[in-house]
């Protein structure tokens, strides 16, 4: 979208690849109801090296308590969708200025039926790096920028079962367990920037009983994209299943 010049090679490699993550996806149909969102993948070079936002939601929400996830959110009127809607709520939950913000590139959107959005990544390089705050405190606990040397460490890598019998990425960094549509997608965008390194996938552990919740009914306003509170959208295939292609080609 726009200029890749100064980039870092392993965006530039992210970039070529943007049309075709490795990303182990269901791809059910998208309802007719489904929302659209965007989440904001935001790379930049901090005081650690190069790094990437995560935000941590409150423990106060009805739901996704506590959870790790990109900024974002549902779209809202008068949006540039997905762009706008992207830096409207990283502006809003992390304090992140647009203005600093370089969008590199949109990836494939991704349905989640358990919240019912139809969700796009959002790719941007921050030119100009600021302190991270909490926006909004009863929405956003935490911001962190987290290193990628801590991302690709197989030390901090493993995988989460979940009662349904998937099986999915999960990171434990910065104090915080990521994984579900979160973990996926960024267990993809590292494998496409060339960063991933060889973990032990045979490191299977159960997902904790609190962090497993209902179904997010269709409609019912919750304005998390992630889903990540019902069974994993973005995981590995079933036991006794093929692995699905990431998206249909565009």
């Amino acid at each position: 979208m726009t200029s890749a010049d100064g980039l870092p090679d392993y965006l530039l490699r992210l970039l070529e690849r943007a049309d075709d993550l490795p990303l182990r996806h269901r791809m059910p149909q998208a309802s007719s109801t489904a929302r659209r969102s965007a989440v904001l993948i935001l790379f930049g070079e901090g005081p650690d090296g190069p790094d990437l936002l995560l935000i941590e939601k409150s423990a106060h929400l009805r739901s996704h308590a506590g959870q790790p996830a990109f900024p974002g959110g549902g779209v809202d009127p008068g949006d540039d969708f997905p762009v706008g809607t992207a830096l409207r709520e990283a502006q809003e939950e992390a304090g992140i200025d647009p203005a600093g913000v370089r969008v590199l590139t949109t990836l494939q959107e991704l349905y989640l039926p358990p919240s019912d959005r139809l969700v796009v990544p959002v790719v941007g390089w921050w030119d100009d790096p600021r302190d991270v705050t909490v926006g909004d405190p009863h929405e956003v606990a935490r911001v962190a920028r987290v290193p990628l040397a801590d991302l690709t460490d197989p030390a901090n890598r493993y995988r989460l079962r979940h009662p349904s019998g998937y099986l999915g990425p999960a990171f434990c960094v910065a104090d915080m367990e990521v994984w579900g549509f979160t973990a996926g997608l960024l267990d993809a965008v590292l494998e496409a920037a060339g960063l991933a390194r060889p973990w032990d996938t045979t490191d299977v552990r159960p997902m904790e009983l609190e962090k497993v919740r209902p179904y997010t009914l269709p409609g019912s306003g919750d304005d998390d994209p992630a889903g990540d509170s019902a069974a994993p959208t973005v995981a590995d295939p079933a036991p006794d299943g093929a692995p699905a292609r990431t998206v249909p080609p565009r």
